[in-house]
C-alpha cells in the first residue's frame, strides 16, 4: 500500500497492515545535502533537494514540506535571528513594540518566503504523487505570541478582548496559509501550536478552541486532512485539543502515548508521535532507536496511529538512526527480534546534587530542548533573561539544552521530567509554563531571602578575651564592645580567666584576644566523606 493511501486509512481509523511512518524532516534536510538552516529555509530548490534525499533514504509514508514556525511572523513584522543548525527564532514582537493590529495585513502568496514554500510543494507533489505531503502553518496562539510577546499571558486576564482580536486575525492568516498550501498540493494541513502547552484547559477552551476549530473545519470543507501538533507538557489539554475536531493529534515524549491513544480514539481521532527526539534519535545509537520505535509501535497499535518523532528532527540527527527506524517499520520479522531481545539498561550518569545551590548567588537553570528551535523554550528563556537584571548581579541564569548529553545528565540529576522547566538553586519551580514576570521575580526573591537568612545564621562570630588580670581584660572588653557598637556587628564576647583554658589556646601571656568565626556547613542531611574531607582541608 502506498504511503498516502496508508496514512489516509490511519487517519480514518481503518485497520492497516503496517503503521505509517512520518519522519518530521525540517532543517535536517539541509544536513543531508550539506547546507546550513538559513540557506535551506530560504530556497525552494534546496528544500526539494533535502526532502528528496530524505524520501530516498528514509522511505517515509509522509513528510512535511517545510518545518518553520516563523514564516508568517516574519511577514507580519517580527525580526528573526538565524542560526546554522536551527530554524530562525523570533526576537521582536510588533504589537508589543508600538504597532497596531490594523497595521498588519493578511499575507499574500507573494509575501516573504511563501513563494518558496509553494514552489517547493508543487515540485515535490509532482515528483512524489504517492507520498503524503504535510503543509505546516503556525497555530493561532503561537502566532499571537510571536506578535504580542509574553505580554499575551497577562492580557489573557487583563484585556481578553484584545487577545481575541489578535487570535481572530491569526486565524485568518492560518486559513490563507492553509489555502496556499492545499492549492499547491499538500494533503494534510498541520496546525503547529506549541505555545498552547503553556495554558490550562479552561484558558485553552476560551482563547484557542473557538479559533483552531474554524481552521480544522475550513480544511475539512476543502476535502483535505488536518493534524494538530503540540509539544511540551500539554497532557492537560489533550482532550480539549481533540474537541477542536482535527483529524489527528501529534505529540512529543512529554506526554505518555497510551494516554493520548485512549482519549484520541474515544473521540474518533487518529494520533501520532512520540519517538524521543534528543536522547534517542539525536544522541542514541541504532539499537536505541529500534527499541524506542518498537515501544511506540506496540503502544500505538495499528488503529489510527502514525509513528513519528516528537517534533522536527534536529539538523544533525545521524541518518543511520532514522534508517534503522525505517527498516524496522517495514520489517515485521525484525520487529519480533527486537521484542524478544532484553532491553538495554540505562547507563546515564546521575550527579550528586545534594549541595547544589549553596553558592552566594542564586542560580536559575532553564532546562530546554533548545531555545533556538523550540518556541516554548525560547519564551521561557526570554522570561528569565528579562528579570535577572532586576537583581543586580545576585542572580545567575543558565540554559541547559538537552541536545547535548551533559544537559540530559543535568536534567536527570535534578529529577526534571518535562521541558521546558525552570529550577531555582536546584529546585523545580516552573514546569512547562512560562511564569508571569511577577511570579518569577517573587520566586527568585524568596530564594534570595532564604539564602540571606541561612548566611546570617551560618556566620556566627565571637571574640574571646583571655587574661587573669581583671583590670586589663575589663579595659579591653570596653574597647571591643564600643567597636562592635560602632560597626553594628552581631558578635558575642566571652571572658576567659582560667589558666588551663588560656593555655589551651596557645596563649602564654595575657591579655589576649581570639576572634572566632563559625560557618554552618551542613543541616538536615548527612554529608558524604568526600565533602567532610574538603571542609577539613579548609581548616
Amino acid at each position: 500500500m502506498k504511503g498516502l493511501e496508508l496514512i489516509k486509512k490511519a487517519f480514518a481509523l481503518e485497520p492497516v497492515k503496517r503503521v505509517p511512518w512520518v519522519p518530521f524532516v525540517g532543517v535536517h534536510g539541509g544536513f543531508l545535502t550539506g547546507i546550513d538552516a538559513e540557506k535551506y529555509l530560504k530556497s525552494s530548490e534546496e528544500v526539494v533537494k533535502g526532502i528528496s534525499k530524505a524520501i530516498e533514504e528514509y522511505n517515509p509514508d509522509g513528510v512535511p514540506v517545510v518545518f518553520d514556525l516563523q514564516i508568517e511572523a516574519e511577514i507580519l513584522g517580527c525580526e528573526l535571528k538565524w542560526a546554522p543548525h536551527n530554524p530562525p527564532a523570533v526576537v521582536t514582537h510588533p504589537l508589543a513594540d508600538g504597532k497596531q493590529l490594523k497595521d498588519l495585513h493578511i499575507p499574500t502568496e507573494f509575501d516573504g518566503r511563501i513563494p518558496e514554500v509553494i514552489k517547493a510543494t508543487k515540485l515535490l507533489r509532482k515528483k512524489y504523487p504517492d507520498i503524503a505531503l504535510y503543509g505546516l502553518i503556525t497555530g493561532p496562539f503561537t502566532l499571537a505570541l510571536h506578535l504580542m510577546g509574553t505580554d499575551i499571558f497577562v492580557k489573557l486576564f487583563e484585556d481578553p478582548e484584545a487577545v481575541n482580536e489578535v487570535m481572530d486575525f491569526c486565524t485568518k492568516v492560518g486559513k490563507k496559509m492553509s489555502e496556499y498550501l492545499m492549492e499547491a498540493g499538500c494533503d494534510i494541513i498541520a496546525v503547529v501550536d506549541p505555545m498552547t502547552s503553556q495554558i490550562d484547559p479552561q484558558t485553552f477552551e476560551t482563547f484557542v478552541t473557538p479559533f483552531v476549530s474554524k481552521l480544522f473545519s475550513f480544511v475539512r470543507e476543502k476535502g483535505k486532512l488536518s493534524s494538530f501538533f503540540v509539544c511540551g507538557h500539554a497532557q492537560q489539554n489533550i482532550e480539549t485539543m481533540c474537541n477542536c475536531k482535527p483529524d489527528n493529534v501529534s505529540i512529543d515524549e512529554n506526554i505518555p502515548l497510551d494516554f493520548v491513544k485512549e482519549i484520541a480514539l474515544s473521540k474518533g481521532i487518529s494520533f501520532g508521535g512520540n519517538m524521543k527526539l534528543t536522547v534517542v534519535l539525536l544522541m542514541g545509537n541504532e539499537d536505541d532507536c529500534r527499541e524506542n520505535a518498537i515501544d511506540c509501535l506496540d503502544m500505538g497499535g495499528k488503529k489510527g496511529f502514525i509513528l513519528a518523532p516528537g517534533c522536527d528532527l534536529p539538523r544533525d540527527t545521524p541518518p543511520e538512526n532514522i534508517k534503522a527506524v525505517t527498516k524496522l517499520v517495514h520489517d515485521p520479522y525484525q520487529q519480533e527480534v527486537i521484542r524478544a531481545m532484553d532491553k538495554k539498561e540505562t547507563t546515564l550518569e546521575i550527579l550528586n546534587m545534594n549541595d547544589y545551590g549553596q553558592a552566594d548567588k542564586v542560580i536559575v537553570d532553564v532546562i530546554t530542548l533548545d531555545s533556538e528551535s523550540c518556541a516554548p523554550c525560547q519564551y521561557m528563556v526570554e522570561a528569565v533573561k528579562r528579570v535577572t537584571p532586576h537583581f543586580e548581579g545576585v542572580v545567575e541564569w543558565r540554559e541547559h539544552a538537552i541536545k547535548k548529553m551533559e544537559a540530559v545528565t543535568f536534567m536527570s540529576s535534578l529529577m526534571v521530567k518535562n521541558i521546558p522547566t525552570i529550577c531555582i538553586d536546584g529546585k523545580i519551580e516552573f514546569v512547562s509554563q512560562i511564569p508571569p514576570k511577577g511570579d518569577l521575580i517573587a520566586a527568585i526573591q524568596k530564594r534570595i531571602n532564604k539564602k540571606l537568612k541561612l548566611k546570617i545564621k551560618s556566620k556566627r562570630s565571637e571574640i574571646l578575651i583571655l587574661g587573669e588580670d581583671k583590670d586589663e581584660t575589663s579595659k579591653l572588653n570596653s574597647k571591643i564592645h564600643r567597636a562592635i557598637t560602632e560597626l553594628g556587628k552581631d558578635v558575642e564576647v566571652k571572658m576567659i580567666s582560667d589558666k588551663k583554658q588560656i593555655a589551651n589556646y596557645g596563649v602564654s601571656r595575657g591579655p589576649a584576644v581570639v576572634a572566632v568565626n563559625y560557618k554552618l556547613k551542613s543541616e538536615g542531611t548527612e554529608p558524604s566523606l568526600e565533602v567532610v574531607k574538603e571542609w577539613i582541608k579548609e581548616l
